[in-house]
């Protein structure tokens, strides 16, 4: 963060025993949680923050201060884990984890979250990237009138089948491992495995421009392609096996529509969208395309299409390091935050 020091703190909610969409329970659920800022006297300035895939909410801080994408002197910003990311409850920590945890149910505990512990009843906005945008997205399907905006960076309403193609061969990848004992769950890290689960991604996540101008290489130090992609298996064997599997499962099934009130009909999901929505893709990027979000843009109420025009990929939406797309970002989500 950058700015001077303001108000935070960080938490754990208790759900308890929480039923899921698809069937099971997660027992004893709960939710890892930092705020930064403070709420105001009309508790209408919060603006949720989930984190995104495999990501915990201390790698993702870095885009909050008054310089930031996100100012937590003019909002009261609540950063909340996913589950399936090892701070709330995941396989890692939890017996008997659900075969399947979707964003419909990210969402609803997250809801609780902010009923019960700050005592807010509608959010200001909610600001995600990747899968972080698809629990911003089903926020504004899931409770039409408890948001006023969302910021969908990188992000879709139903993950496209080309996306399901990439998080498939991840699955199968790890499904793979002669550690894989079945149900995404492993006997031992299945360390070979998610050394070619971080090749596979960094194929994926930066787009064919950034290599062929060198980024790879100009950004990272790194002093050949060999040692770039050693340190993408690196991202991915300090993660849990079955932490990873579990939130591929949750993004392939990513669908706004997908639920009771919406019977699978996207159309009718979009429609019913209150909130203004900023649907800000990376021009480049590789499984959440800008095309994907033009066909959703006829059906939202209060829209906006803003592509980052950037050869970063999907990374054009997590742009750490990268001051161009933070100035891009920062200045769309402002404008859109009021």
């Amino acid at each position: 963060m950058t700015g001077e020091t303001v108000s935070s703190e960080t938490g754990r909610f208790a759900l308890g025993d929480f039923p899921v969409l698809q069937g099971g329970r997660i027992a004893g659920a709960t939710l890892g949680w930092k705020r930064h800022g403070r709420l105001n006297a009309a508790r209408d300035n919060l603006v949720l923050y989930p984190t995104s895939y495999g990501a915990q909410h201390p790698e993702l801080e870095w885009l909050i201060g008054a310089e930031g994408i996100l100012d937590p002197a003019r909002f009261c910003i609540l950063q909340v884990d996913m589950f399936g990311n090892g701070l709330s409850s995941s396989p890692s920590n939890t017996p008997d984890y659900p075969a399947l945890v979707t964003a419909w149910d990210n969402v609803h505990a997250q809801r609780r979250l902010i009923g019960e512990v700050f005592g807010v009843e509608r959010l200001h906005a909610v600001y995600g990237w990747s899968m972080g945008a698809q629990q911003a997205y089903h926020w504004a399907a899931c409770f039409p009138k408890a948001v006023g905006a969302v910021v969908v960076n990188c992000g879709s309403a139903r993950t496209a089948i080309h996306n399901q193609v990439f998080l498939r061969s991840l699955l199968a990848v790890l499904e793979a491992a002669p550690e894989h004992i079945g149900q995404g769950r492993f006997s031992a890290p299945p360390v070979a495995a998610l050394r070619a689960f971080g090749r596979i991604y960094a194929g994926w996540a930066l787009s064919q421009d950034f290599y062929r101008a060198g980024l790879h290489l100009s950004t990272s130090g790194a002093p050949d392609l060999e040692s770039f992609l050693t340190g993408w298996e690196e991202r991915y064997l300090a993660r849990d096996a079955a932490n990873l599997y579990a939130q591929l499962r949750c993004w392939n099934a990513g669908d706004i529509s997908a639920n009771p009130l919406y019977g699978g009909d996207l159309e009718k999901a979009l429609r019913a969208i209150e909130a203004r929505v900023l649907l800000m893709p990376g021009a480049t990027d590789l499984y959440f395309r800008t095309a994907d979000n033009e066909a959703e843009l006829p059906f939202l109420r209060h829209a906006q299409l803003s592509p980052i025009p950037s050869i970063w990929g999907h990374r054009a939406g997590n742009p750490i390091g990268n001051p161009q797309d933070i100035a891009f970002i920062r200045a769309a989500v402002r404008n859109w935050l009021g």
